[in-house]
């Protein structure tokens, strides 16, 4: 049994969250719940859970700040919000599950059984440790990601990443140093998180950072010469694009 703590500030949302849960996830059980981030510390100190349900924004105050307050997080955490484009990409780079505000089922369901799979997993308090530090600033940016594998997750510099290429659903990322990671989602996933970080998709198999480019030869569509001496296809129908991207 999974014991879980909701923090929500809004009674309808916490009311439904917690009428969601009972009808649909059976092996959770929602010990407290509370609308505000010193009580959500208190309840967090006295019942010890396995998972948090922590909403984003509270009465001027954010999940986050409850995070801080806590120190020592060893529990699972999935964040609730209303759509915040900033706040979802922080989450997707450190790996973290939220879920948007009307919840779906289906969403948290899902969201559920990978927090069970994650629980008591030693990568834990890494990755918030990550998010928050994304968060902080709202900076445009984000410094570093987390790389899930089937061994667990892997931090890594974003200014480290050279390229990365697909392999059906894996994408392998090549990392300076010669370092090869094998990642468990697809390369249109990173594409969405890293094409705001200087990376550029030149072909239907290669996602590769700009700012590892050495030299480009021009051909049909041409290749990139990359820092770890790796040649890159650029396709003719990205060429145009990929250049416009390189003077600007």
């Amino acid at each position: 049994m999974i014991r879980a703590i909701i923090v929500e500030d809004e009674e309808k949302a916490r009311s439904n969250l917690m009428q969601i849960l009972s009808e649909y996830c059976s092996n959770v059980e929602v010990v407290d719940a509370q609308d505000n981030v010193k009580s959500g510390v208190q309840a967090i100190q006295q019942h010890s859970p396995d998972l948090v349900f922590l909403d984003v924004h509270m009465q001027g105050e954010t999940g986050f700040d409850l995070l801080e307050q806590i120190g020592k997080i060893d529990f699972e955490i999935i964040f609730t919000t209303a759509h915040n484009e900033y706040a979802v990409k922080a989450f997707k780079f450190s790996a973290i599950d939220y879920l948007l505000k009307p919840v779906d089922i289906d969403e948290l369901i899902n969201a559920v059984k990978k927090a069970g799979d994650k629980i008591k997993q030693d990568a834990t308090k890494e990755r918030y440790e990550l998010v928050i530090e994304n968060l902080k600033g709202q900076k445009s940016t984000f410094n570093k990601i987390a790389l899930p594998t089937a061994d667990g997750l892997i931090f890594v510099q974003v200014a480290e990443i050279i390229r990365c290429e697909s392999e059906d659903n894996y994408t392998h990322f090549f990392l300076k140093g010669g370092e090869r990671i094998l990642v468990s989602k697809t390369i249109k996933y990173f594409e969405e998180l890293l094409t705001d970080q200087d990376f550029f998709r030149v072909h239907q198999s290669h996602l590769i950072n700009l700012n590892h480019i050495k030299e480009y030869h021009k051909g049909e569509g041409g290749y990139a010469i990359m820092s770890d001496d790796s040649a890159v296809i650029v396709s003719r129908r990205k060429k145009e694009a990929f250049l416009t991207k390189l003077s600007s």
